[in-house]
């Protein structure tokens, strides 16, 4: 079975997060879904809470998605899991410069852990956690970037 670890923040988790698991699904059996927590990230939202919001979120793939969280370095964690592939999504050619280096530096930690890099599709290019957190603490509408758990979640 080949599973692929999805890590991020997902604080909160967004149409363009499900997009990449729903294409990932495609190219693997599992996707895990691997919420780190971050001194540098701040969270609004507690981690507990993040990973309920995701399973919540991510139901409808059924039991070929999982929700958990870590707060090891992430090649550890994916080697735990018996994972050999790490995900993450391009929105922008800066992105691709970050994840560029972080998928360096971890595979020099461990060079069996492959990346797998997929552009968002167009129709998500543009949608971003930190942007829909700003849009929700000013009272915006966040409806169309977000499933409608994470529009009841920032309500509250």
């Amino acid at each position: 079975m080949k599973v692929v670890v999805y890590p991020g923040s997902f604080n909160p988790i967004t149409n363009g997060h499900v997009d990449l698991v729903k294409r990932a699904l495609n190219l693997f059996d599992h996707v895990i879904l691997a919420i780190g927590t971050s001194a540098q990230k701040n969270p609004a939202v507690d981690l507990k809470d993040r990973i309920d919001l995701c399973r919540e979120v991510l139901s409808e793939f059924g039991d070929r998605v999982s929700v958990d969280g870590f707060n090891t370095l992430l090649v550890d964690y994916v080697r735990s899991k018996g994972a050999r592939f790490i995900l993450r999504g391009l929105r922008t050619v800066t992105d691709f410069d970050y994840e560029f280096q972080m998928a360096e530096m971890n595979q020099s930690l461990d060079p069996e852990i492959e990346y797998v890099f997929l552009p968002t599709s167009k129709e998500c290019s543009f949608i971003s956690s930190t942007l829909v957190r700003e849009i929700s603490s000013l009272g915006g509408d966040i409806t169309q970037f977000v499933h409608p758990a994470v529009v009841r979640a920032y309500r509250r």
